[in-house]
């Protein structure tokens, strides 16, 4: 966790619940790991896929690849 979600989720753990304030952090931290959420699915992507077995008797019985 870097330094600004560590304090993303310090200000949303502090605010008072039912306050403009708190309401406005806990909506802050949402977003922060929707979009880290986002960017890891796109690391995840962007690696490229192994290449299945064409040969032998290891790995070409059964794609266990999810």
């Amino acid at each position: 966790m870097d330094s600004l979600s560590a304090s993303t989720v310090g200000n949303a753990s502090a605010a008072t619940p039912g306050t403009r304030s708190g309401t406005a952090s806990i909506l802050m931290l949402r977003k922060a790991l929707d979009l880290q959420a986002s960017s890891a699915a796109q690391l995840i992507e962007s690696l490229p896929r192994p290449a299945l077995a064409s040969s032998g008797t290891l790995g070409t019985r059964l794609n266990t690849y999810a």
